[in-house]
């Protein structure tokens, strides 16, 4: 815990993907008392998508966070802002390319587990 979920168009190949990530742990370890070495990320490149009835022009990247329940509506709602906030320093506009940008939080269902080997 944290799991980090990052998806993302193909049109941002560009982007330095895992400097982003290593740049969000520490937001989310000072927003929702997360520990450092906890924090994982992925970051998935999504093939097919499509924004209204356009399937091109746009590019998407949706973060999603999923933490041990327990804490506020206004955390999640800070760290979802700090999460956009990093995203803009990141992912910068592209001639052509309409961005969306989103980010949830979300608890992890009780059934949650772990085991590091």
């Amino acid at each position: 815990m944290p799991q980090i979920t990052v998806e993302r168009s193909p049109a941002l190949d560009h982007v330095d993907w895992e400097a982003f990530a290593t740049a969000l742990h520490p937001v989310v370890v000072e927003t929702a008392a997360a520990r450092l070495e906890a924090c994982k990320t992925r970051v998935l490149r999504t093939e097919d998508e499509a924004v209204g009835a356009e399937a091109e022009g746009h590019a998407i990247v949706q973060v999603t966070l999923a933490l041990l329940a327990g804490r506020s509506d206004e955390t999640k709602a800070r760290l979802t802002e700090a999460v956009l906030e990093l995203l803009r320093k990141y992912v910068e506009p592209v001639d052509g390319l309409k961005l969306h940008l989103s980010a949830e939080v979300r608890d992890l269902d009780p059934s949650y587990r772990k085991v590091e080997l």
